[in-house]
């Protein structure tokens, strides 16, 4: 039997708005319980914050060397 996937990679980098926002709002609803997603973006998503604690998400942001941010994205109530 394989391991569950632990995250889902989405890698939206040079896509234009809306396009990343929506497809972290698609891939939300594909988690499952213990699943992160990682949100590969060149800009920063200030829009989406809102959004996602509305929803029951929360996120922790990094900025890359390359100028470029990792976003993950997991359900409020888990830990980590």
């Amino acid at each position: 039997m394989s391991k569950p996937i632990e995250e889902i990679l989405v890698d939206a980098r040079w896509l234009e708005p809306p396009e990343p926002m929506e497809k972290v709002l698609q891939t939300l609803d594909l988690l499952r319980p213990g699943q992160s997603i990682r949100l590969l973006l060149h800009r920063e998503p200030f829009p989406l914050y809102p959004l996602l604690a509305e929803r029951g998400y929360r996120h922790a942001t990094r900025m890359e060397a390359d100028g470029s941010y990792v976003i993950l994205i997991r359900p409020a109530g888990e830990g980590r």
